[in-house]
C-alpha cells in the first residue's frame, strides 16, 4: 500500500497556496490553479507546506488521501516551474506550425488539420518537425500532446507520424521478395 499522502507538499519561494473552503488554490508566477477537494480529505496549509490527512481510514479516504497529495503537488509544481511534453514528426513531406491560435499540421492527407489550442497552453515549433506544448496544468499539457499525437500516430513498418520525444517505436520487418 503506498504512503504517498504521508508526506508533505514544499511550497517554493514565489507560490501563493490558500485554502478557502473546499476549494485549494495555488498561485505563482506562471499562472493560478484550483482545485476542488473532495469530503474524504482535509488539506491544511503550515508555514512553507501543505499537509493532506485522511477524515476517515477507509478505503475511499485512503485512496483519496494519495490522489490528493499528488494532485497539488502537480499544482504547486505547475504555477512554479510549469509542464512541457515535446514532440517530432516524422515523414516525409510532415511538417506543423502554429499560426495565429491554430496549430496547421500536414500529416498526409488530403488536407491540412487544424488544432485550435485551448486556453492555457502554449505551443512552440522550432522546426517544422518538433512541437513542444507548454502549459501549467499537467493534465491539460498531457492531454493537448495526447490529441495532436492521436491525428497521425507512428505506424510500426516506416515509424512516420507523431511521436513524443524518447519514445520508442516497436519496427516491424517488411514484406519480403
Amino acid at each position: 500500500m503506498s504512503r504517498v499522502g504521508k508526506y508533505p507538499v514544499e511550497i517554493p519561494a514565489g507560490v501563493a497556496v490558500a485554502v478557502v473552503g473546499r476549494t485549494l488554490s495555488a498561485k505563482g508566477r506562471l499562472g493560478e490553479l484550483r482545485l476542488d477537494l473532495t469530503e474524504q480529505v482535509d488539506v491544511r496549509v503550515e508555514g512553507n507546506q501543505v499537509a493532506v490527512t485522511p477524515r476517515d481510514t477507509g478505503t475511499a479516504g485512503r485512496m483519496m488521501w494519495g490522489t490528493t497529495r499528488a494532485l497539488v503537488a502537480n499544482m504547486v509544481r505547475g504555477v512554479s516551474t510549469g509542464y512541457a511534453k515535446s514532440m517530432e514528426i516524422t515523414g516525409t513531406g510532415f511538417r506543423a506550425a502554429v499560426q495565429g491560435s491554430n496549430l496547421v499540421m500536414n500529416l498526409g492527407f488530403s488536407h491540412d488539420v487544424v488544432y485550435p489550442i485551448p486556453a492555457g497552453i502554449r505551443i512552440v515549433c522550432d522546426r517544422p518537425t518538433a512541437i513542444r506544448v507548454e502549459g501549467v496544468d499537467k493534465r491539460l499539457v498531457g492531454q493537448v500532446a495526447a490529441e495532436i499525437r492521436a491525428w497521425r500516430p507512428p505506424e510500426p513498418y516506416k515509424g512516420k507520424g507523431v511521436k513524443f520525444d524518447g519514445e520508442a517505436i516497436r519496427r516491424k520487418e517488411g514484406k519480403k521478395k
